[in-house]
């Protein structure tokens, strides 16, 4: 295949019109040759901001992508616990394969999921089944819409972002390095692949909470749901998601084997976005050809990795509880990224000996998750009001009189975070900061605020799915899927790992 790296200016490689004619002044592809973009990723190490481009023929690769549809309405089932992105993947998957998707999703549609988010804002009052975690599209679709994976082993990366540009995501996606959707876009591509879903026979159950797994054997036979109903079943997919703790117990109580599973732990660090533009681009202002920048930290912390999680440029920092008695922050950024702070979530890799001293049980680490995000409610003061502090006063360990201006809605209270955190996490952040800032010292600032917790970095139970264990015998129609299995992170690698579970399903029921 013929192809071509140029290096280019911001102006040029961000400007429809520019590159055209540069492209056509330029061999190998002139005017009398076919050509496209295939990637472009911004090159800021030098003190100059490149964007390297890589062009490649019109006729590829990559035909136009087309969602495989057939009707399945009356084929034989799969259910799917979680219309998140692991269970919505499933689902394409099982109708690729002509099997009907029954998916049951506790939460609330797109739409109707909306008010209840708009409730925890103004009100600070969660709805355990509508929140940021639990709804359609699950996490997925208020998380920023990042799309950036290492995932490329475990499947198709590229398949899952023609998905989504086929379900209407902007087609830049399938050429930046970093490819991003937004979170005000990422709902309307939820409802037409519910549209497509169900207009192929599957199903889509909102408000059904699953209470029960009846297990026969080594099988589940069916469900229980809340309200008393029961429903029988062939193969489940399990894609609930790392915040539905009440599977976690569900699945214990079916004596279904489960175990606890190292997460990192850590804070949200906030910063205004025009000093991060300065850092990443060495300028005064980027301009209107850049993106608002990202940066990308890891740092040692007496032998802990500190990095940072799910950098939101021009972003926000979100209530993402799923109950009214705890705090949990996240991130998210509109397509525009046009908000005027950078967060990111600034987190300690945990081992399971830290909330486990004692030895091994399945429920150690959530247990610590719990201890953190309440005791952020109880010094918070209530509601969804966040404890924060400044980042020098945090390093410092004084509490700071007063709190520069936040993006987190709610609001937030200063507090002194050693209060909210165990030391082994509070001295590993303190730490790594002081390291940051040698070689990033306009990071290190006052102006800086830490709120925390960021405590749903992943799930802290796996459900182990190895069918040659002797030591824990699998249930053999049981499909645990994505994040709140433990074997994914993010949207695409949710996705992926969704069609394949669902393909594994889709075997077991043609033996």
């Amino acid at each position: 295949m013929e192809q071509k790296e140029l290096v280019l200016s911001p102006e040029v490689a961000f400007d429809e019109a520019a590159l055209a004619d540069y492209l056509a002044k330029n061999p190998p592809f002139g005017p009398h040759r076919g050509h496209r973009l295939y990637r472009r990723s911004i090159d800021a190490r030098g003190r100059t901001v490149k964007v390297r481009v890589l062009v490649v023929p019109a006729e590829g690769p990559d035909l136009p992508y087309e969602q495989p549809a057939q009707q399945v309405g009356t084929a034989e089932e799969v259910h799917i616990i979680g219309a998140g992105p692991g269970g919505l993947w499933a689902a394409l998957a099982c109708i690729a394969e002509g099997k009907k998707p029954v998916v049951l999703e506790r939460g609330k549609s797109v739409r109707d999921r909306r008010r209840d988010l708009v409730r925890i804002t103004r009100e600070g009052l969660v709805d355990p089944d509508s929140n940021y975690c639990f709804g359609e599209g699950g996490a997925g679709t208020y998380s920023d819409g990042k799309l950036y994976t290492r995932a490329s082993k475990r499947g198709d990366v590229r398949k899952v972002l023609q998905q989504l540009v086929w379900f209407g995501a902007p087609d830049t996606i399938l050429l930046d390095a970093h490819p991003h959707v937004g979170t005000n876009k990422l709902p309307g591509i939820i409802e037409k692949m519910r549209e497509f879903i169900i207009s192929c026979g599957g199903e889509i159950h909102f408000g059904t909470r699953v209470t029960a797994f009846e297990r026969t054997n080594n099988r589940i036979s069916a469900l229980q749901l809340q309200g008393g109903a029961r429903m029988p079943v062939q193969t489940v997919l399990l894609a609930t998601g790392h915040s539905a703790r009440d599977v976690f117990e569900m699945l214990a109580a079916a004596h279904i084997y489960i175990e606890a599973k190292p997460l990192a732990i850590g804070v949200r660090v906030e910063h205004p976005q025009q000093l991060i533009d300065q850092l990443q681009y060495h300028c005064d202002a980027r301009g209107d050809y850049l993106p608002p920048a990202s940066y990308s930290i890891v740092q040692q912390a007496q032998g802990r990795g500190v990095y940072s999680f799910c950098m939101c440029p021009g972003g926000i920092i979100a209530p993402c509880a799923t109950g009214n008695e705890e705090i949990v922050t996240n991130g998210w950024s509109p397509s525009k990224r046009n908000n005027p702070f950078a967060n990111s979530g600034f987190v300690v890799e945990l081992q399971l000996a830290d909330a486990l001293p004692g030895g091994i049980d399945a429920f150690g680490m959530l247990r610590l998750q719990q201890q953190i995000e309440r005791r952020a409610w109880e010094l918070g003061g209530g509601l969804q009001i966040a404890p924060a502090q400044r980042m020098l006063d945090f390093v410092k360990g004084r509490l700071s009189t007063d709190l520069p201006d936040c993006s987190y809605r709610p609001g937030v209270k200063s507090v002194e975070l050693n209060q909210v955190f165990p030391r082994f996490i509070e001295v590993r952040m303190a730490e790594a900061l002081r390291e940051i800032s040698k070689r990033m010292p306009s990071y290190y600032t006052n102006d800086a605020i830490l709120v925390g917790p960021e405590s749903r970095t992943s799930s802290p139970v796996r459900i182990p799915r190895d069918p040659s264990s002797r030591a824990h015998p699998q249930i053999e129609n049981l499909f645990p899927v994505g994040e709140g299995a433990g074997y994914a992170g993010g949207i695409v690698s949710a996705a992926i790992d969704g069609e394949l579970s669902a393909l594994a399903a889709v075997k077991y029921l043609n033996v």
